[in-house]
């Protein structure tokens, strides 16, 4: 007898998630990589770079390799990766799956283990993070192996104006961020056809995709020199976006993520074959999402109950659609603030403190 279309979904998505949900280099932004100033680089590859590599939990072989090579990159790695977490965070605040993390090495736990666009947005992100901190690294003088950016003058730029002060240096954050990131994608090498190779095709490049977000959103910045504000020298140069904005580009793309498969020859098409084929900049996944209203430890998902609703909400943040239909407790909470605030000269603020009842709604 045929298993219908739910139930084989259902079936597959458990056995994704009985697998071993294995350590990720994400992992380096939860753990304390000191930065090391200039003079203590010759000192530490004297000990041994090797000695800190190994202290770092979640790299894989290729990527302690590059970390004993560049190891004053790490606290820029992990910062990166970290600020990519913290923006997966707060781009899925009001969502039914939070991008909530775990107290172990995967970071996200088993969730991350199924093809899902999550999933495809994490990889996003988070490769987005690294590029951004290595980048601005660079500018800010705190690697060894690279500086301000030199990157080519934008042919649209004013013809007087000077190209060249201090930029990020986005063309070294790439590669660096290329070959560290993708190295865990790049060490195995599957059989065509096969579940393994298409998942590791969607990470290499939902991680593009995280790379090209970076330098879509850069902007050139110029600034004025002279005497008295005259403005008689311009000078202009490269400059990242504030994360934010490449948070909320990826956030586009991850609603408009396109889902895809698998060939014979050992390529990804796409499944539904009236869509556009998807660009670089897009994020692809292979797995429907499961279903976040309900707690499951086995698929990661903590459910929504007792999230935080907006009633009034058509949202994705509105009781109905968080709370999966369940409906909502409410509570009233008393709210205390500052208000009526008096600046009195000189030099102090007077405030004073006013009370009010709110509604808290939470999903049963």
């Amino acid at each position: 007898m045929m298993l219908n279309s739910s139930l084989f979904l259902l079936l597959r998505l458990l056995l994704i998630a009985f697998a071993t949900t294995a350590a990720t280099w994400i992992n380096v932004g939860l753990q304390h990589v000191p930065q090391l100033e200039t003079a203590q680089l010759m000192e530490a590859y004297e000990v041994g770079a090797s000695t800190i590599c190994t202290g770092l939990k979640g790299l894989t072989q290729g990527q302690g390799k590059l970390c004993q090579l560049s190891v004053d990159h790490m606290p820029s790695v992990a910062k990166g990766a970290k600020i990519g977490v913290m923006e997966c965070q707060h781009q899925f605040h009001d969502r039914r799956w939070n991008c909530s993390t775990v107290k172990d090495e995967s970071v996200f736990g088993p969730v991350l283990k199924i093809a899902s666009r999550e999933t495809a947005f994490v990889h996003a992100i988070t490769a987005a993070g690294v590029m951004y901190s290595i980048s601005r690294s660079c500018r800010d003088g705190q690697l060894s192996s690279c500086g301000c950016s030199r990157g080519s003058r934008p042919k649209e730029l004013n013809r007087d104006w000077i190209w060249g002060g201090c930029g990020d240096n986005l063309e070294y954050g790439y590669k660096f961020t290329q070959a560290f990131v993708d190295a865990k994608e790049r060490e195995k090498k599957y059989k065509k056809h096969t579940r393994e190779l298409g998942r590791n095709l969607m990470n290499l490049r939902n991680n593009e995709a995280g790379r090209r977000a970076v330098m879509r959103r850069s902007k050139v910045n110029c600034k004025c020199h002279g005497v008295s504000g005259s403005c008689s020298l311009i000078t202009c140069w490269e400059q990242l976006a504030p994360f934010r904005e490449i948070g909320d580009f990826l956030l586009d793309k991850y609603d408009g993520a396109i889902e895809v498969k698998i060939t014979r020859r050992g390529r990804l098409s796409i499944k539904d074959p009236t869509f556009s084929a998807p660009t670089p900049n897009d994020l692809i996944y292979l797995d429907d999402s499961p279903n976040y209203c309900l707690p499951n430890k086995t698929l990661g998902s903590l459910g929504t109950q007792g999230r935080v609703c907006n009633r009034t909400s058509s949202g994705m943040d509105g009781c109905n659609l968080l709370c999966c239909g369940r409906g909502y407790n409410t509570q009233k909470s008393t709210l205390r603030e500052r208000c009526e605030c008096k600046f009195h000269w000189c030099c102090f603020v007077e405030c004073k403190t006013c009370v009010k009842s709110i509604d808290i709604h939470t999903c049963k």
